[in-house]
């Protein structure tokens, strides 16, 4: 990566809050029209806050001023204190309102916006997070970035800034134009159709080149601070399946028990914060994601299948029951995000005092703070906050304290039940109302995971239940919207959202083996390749039109998997559903764009990793036709197949994949490779020694 330097800046990567009303305030500016909760914490603060517009940007054209744009996102705690001490304050917004045109953009509204500014930042820094600000010239080319600043900080800033621009604005512009040609080659991938590169001693060397990394003791990857990244351990889950790699099997097994165990899992309510503020999956940063829950019940349905451990069945449901306690919208689709503060105080809604918890455990503390180790979080000189994490696991704990297992299974209900019923009674962190199109539809994958790994009808019921509503509500004359909240004015889709709907319209089809599923996969297909393929890449561009100052071709994994990886597994798998061999040639191409990539930075780009696991190892179509499809299928789904996809149908079909496949009261089952299929049997024990 290109790195210039500019102006140094404090860095901290976090994160805001407080629903404004319209009445009782000195201040109110155009956010107030807004549905954002990010953007309405702001609508009355004495800056003149616009939303990203075309007014906007000809206004700076039009009055010549640098536009300050300022990116965040309601759950941040770092947003909300500078809101608080910075934007709040009337003399910096003096400066801000004579000297700049002010933009406040909620970053998972738009994560277009987000990616390109923050690409400016991490050129101009070496790294990134949230508050995003930015300052650009009227053009759109940034000047400056950096992320949280104090009070001070920020009026250092902009007067330097304003000043320069006043004093030698073509050193400015020149600058721009370095930070601008730099994003734009961060977003430049080379199209390729040299698949000798797509090879398994290729892709051995990358995970051996990632593996160097890997903290061995406390799982996952090296650093100080922690994030979950279901995508990576997914692959590497896989992998260890394929190579029968037992270091790699064993290193997802202890990640996924550490990050069970640690305070990163909210013990008491269910659910997982968004990240560890140290190496150990301890201490978190207290907000609560809907993307990162969607894709912990996706990987610890699948880790059950291959690890058989009841906690990882445990987490599951008591995930799926957070979510639809707290997250779950009453229109049926599932909020973006729970705020980390409660009452101003980060975490506050989760944390105890010794005093708290002797209190309401009585006589059973002692046994308590033995079982779950209280992991500090916060100290005064009055008192101690105490974060709950699990110290041992529940055969050792009984074994050491001679108590029976159904015992300390009914004591940890008792215990959970207590200090919930106690939490309950507190003020509740504010929620991000937002119903994000991609993020739930990690979600509803999430549904079939747990489906298939558990044989919960539920689970499947309410994985058809929120496409349904996605469908509904996140549509717009057949094209996705990003978000959709009552009353907001609905931004087109990202190719994020087109990607995630269509690979979880085709798990649906798997799992259900109804074809309307499957038709809805290819529509959408269609849409994606149509409106958001860019010609110079042969990838898919993030927007359907790009305004900004670079087309955005987002091809590495970030808190959620790489669009386009995600879409060349779309391509692999309806290529092979339809027959289309021009689906799995684009998806082979598209991977062999990305193999220069892949060997030294696997970490950042699994979902390419993955892609090239099933290209370089056989992959299966599982074709069941027959009365008793239905069944067979659920029997196959419940088995840890990671390199095939299956599908079904109860009678004659005019689908490919189905072709002179069906025999009247009989039920075959075919194991094939891209149409070429085996012997069909009717047996699953048959078919899986074809396998």
């Amino acid at each position: 990566m290109i790195k210039f330097t500019f102006f140094t800046v404090l860095l901290v990567v976090f994160g805001c809050k407080d629903t404004p009303s319209k009445s009782d305030h000195a201040y109110t500016n155009s956010l107030i029209n807004e549905t954002s909760p990010y953007l309405l914490q702001h609508a009355h603060n004495p800056v003149d806050w616009q939303p990203w517009n075309d007014s906007a940007l000809e206004e700076a054209v039009k009055t010549d001023k640098l536009l300050i744009v300022s990116i965040g996102y309601s759950s941040c705690h770092w947003c909300h204190v500078m809101e608080k001490e910075t934007f709040a304050d009337e003399n910096i917004a003096r400066i801000m309102n004579e000297r700049f045109i002010n933009i406040k953009v909620d970053r998972e509204e738009r994560p277009d916006l987000d990616h390109v500014y923050m690409t400016a930042v991490q050129l101009m820094q070496g790294s990134g997070g949230w508050p995003l600000n930015v300052i650009l010239l009227p053009n759109g080319k940034p000047v400056y970035g950096g992320t949280y600043h104090t009070n001070e900080q920020w009026k250092e800033v902009l007067n330097k800034i304003s000043d320069l621009y006043q004093t030698d604005p073509e050193k400015l512009t020149d600058y721009a134009d370095k930070i601008s040609s730099g994003i734009h080659a961060t977003n430049v991938i080379e199209p390729k159709n040299d698949d000798t590169h797509l090879t398994k001693d290729a892709l051995d060397l990358s995970v051996n080149n990632w593996q160097k990394n890997w903290d061995l003791k406390w799982g996952g990857d090296l650093g100080n601070q922690k994030f979950i990244k279901p995508h990576s351990l997914d692959f590497l889950m896989d992998y260890a399946k394929l190579t029968h790699n037992d270091t790699v099997k064993r290193h997802v097994e202890n990640t996924l028990d550490n990050i069970a165990s640690g305070g990163i899992y909210d013990h008491i309510g269910g659910g997982f914060f968004r990240y560890s503020t140290d190496p150990y999956w301890k201490v978190p940063h207290f907000e609560k994601m809907l993307y990162t829950n969607a894709q912990l019940i996706s990987l610890y349905s699948k880790a059950y299948k291959v690890y058989k451990k009841v906690q990882y069945k445990t987490i599951v449901e008591e995930t799926i029951a957070f979510l639809e306690r707290e997250m779950k919208d009453q229109n049926g689709g599932y909020h973006s995000a729970i705020d980390a503060d409660s009452e101003g105080k980060e975490g506050g809604y989760y944390q105890w005092t010794k005093e708290d918890l002797q209190h309401i455990l009585k006589e059973e503390f002692s046994l308590f703070s033995t079982y779950y180790d209280l992991g500090t979080s916060e100290s005064t000189e009055k008192e101690t906050s105490f974060n709950i994490q699990q110290s041992s696991n529940d055969s050792m704990f009984s074994a050491q304290n001679n108590i029976l297992p159904e015992k300390l299974v009914s004591l940890k209900a008792k215990w959970q039940q207590l200090l919930f019923n106690e939490r309950q009674k507190r003020v509740s962190p504010a929620i991000d109302d937002k119903v994000i199109t991609s993020w739930n539809a990690l979600l509803i994958n999430g549904f079939i995971d747990a489906y298939k790994a558990f044989g919960n009808k539920e689970y499947l019921s309410k994985a058809i239940a929120l496409y349904d509503v996605i469908n509904t509500n996140n549509t717009n004359n057949n094209f996705l919207v990003h978000t959709f909240k009552k009353g907001d004015k609905q931004q087109e889709g990202f190719i994020e959202d087109y990607a995630l709907l269509i690979d979880a319209t085709i798990n649906l089809y798997s799992v259900t083996l109804k074809t309307k599923y499957l038709d809805r996969a290819n529509a959408l297909h269609t849409i994606a390749t149509t409106h958001y393929t860019d010609s110079v890449t042969k990838m898919y561009k993030y927007t359907k039109e790009s305004k900004l100052i670079s087309t955005l071709i987002k091809v590495d994994d970030g808190v959620i998997p790489s669009p386009n990886a995600v879409m060349g597994h779309n391509l692999k798998r309806l290529g092979i559903l339809n027959y289309d061999n021009q689906l799995t040639e684009k998806s082979k191409q598209m991977l062999s764009s990305m193999a220069d990539y892949l060997t030294d930075n696997a970490k950042d780009f699994s979902k390419w990793s993955a892609l090239q696991l099933y290209t370089v190892y056989p992959f299966y179509e599982i074709v069941i036709v027959g009365e008793k499809a239905d069944a067979i299928a659920d029997t196959f789904n419940s088995y840890y197949i990671p390199n095939a996809i299956v599908v079904g149908s109860t009678q004659e079909s005019t689908l490919p994949v189905f072709k002179n496949k069906y025999i009247e009261d009989a039920t075959f089952i075919y194991v094939c490779q891209q149409g070429a299929c085996k012997l069909p049997v009717q047996e699953v024990e048959q078919a899986l020694k074809q396998l």
